[in-house]
């Protein structure tokens, strides 16, 4: 079967972005899968867009790759988000921005442990909902045939599995995938986490064991690069309390 790392939620932060890749690269796996979210808050939208594009094999949209072409509104967006989304809009090179507004909202992996990819959720992929707690499963269960589905959007990293008989329980760090079980994994982030730990998250998949990561990083280096470039202090500050 083969392996995966899933990553979601860069953010523009090359640094943190680097980071997990380099861990990555000391795991044997067949791909990277990314959950959305190149873009939006970070100083880095070029150099991550590029990075991934040679990086992962699979390549979703998020709300903020999608803000930043105006493939989506922004106007619930909160104040600081727009600021950072209309900085990208202006410095994103004409082959990124083209590159943002081709990606899909979802993808899919047949096999064994088929593979559903989603930003938000599986329900209304293109409405942006927040996967937060365990009675947003039932619905979102309903919403997809894999068995597993990986997202993002929330920067929390979680698993959640289903048995044949409905009943859920959540996951934090480890879970082994049971034949007859369904799962739906939250990658977590790797340029803004928001579980309280500021180090960068993403998921391995491998072995028939779902993992969630975390990667530290130079989040000095990532927020000098955000105040010369202009960005938000509270964008700034947000990154070294994980939140």
């Amino acid at each position: 079967m083969p392996a995966y790392a899933i990553i979601s939620d860069v953010h523009a932060n090359l640094e943190a972005l680097q980071a997990v890749l380099a861990e990555i690269e000391k795991e044997e796996i067949d791909s990277i899968l990314f959950a959305g979210d190149c873009v939006g808050y970070g100083p880095d939208p070029n150099e991550c867009i590029e990075l991934l594009r040679t990086k992962a094999s699979l390549v979703i949209a998020g709300n903020h790759d999608w803000g930043a072409v105006d493939l989506t509104d922004v106007r619930d967006f909160n104040a600081y988000a727009r600021v950072a989304i209309d900085w990208t809009r202006d410095v994103l090179t004409a082959q990124n921005f083209s590159y943002l507004q081709d990606l899909p909202l979802t993808q899919k992996i047949s096999g064994d442990r088929a593979i559903f990819l989603v930003h938000g959720t599986p329900k209304e992929p293109d409405q942006w909902h927040y996967f937060l707690f365990e009675f947003d499963a039932k619905v979102n269960f309903r919403s997809f045939n894999e068995q597993i589905c990986f997202l993002g959007h929330s920067h929390i990293p979680f698993i959640v599995e289903r048995s044949p008989r409905g009943k859920t329980r959540s996951f934090y760090a480890r879970a082994e995938v049971k034949d007859g079980c369904r799962y739906i994994v939250n990658a977590g982030s790797v340029g803004q986490p928001r579980d309280g730990n500021p180090e960068a998250s993403y998921v391995l998949f491998k072995d028939d064991a779902i993992e969630i990561k975390r990667v530290s990083y130079d989040i000095l280096l990532t927020q000098k690069k955000m105040k010369k470039a202009g960005l938000p202090s509270y964008l700034i500050t947000r990154l070294s309390e994980g939140r």
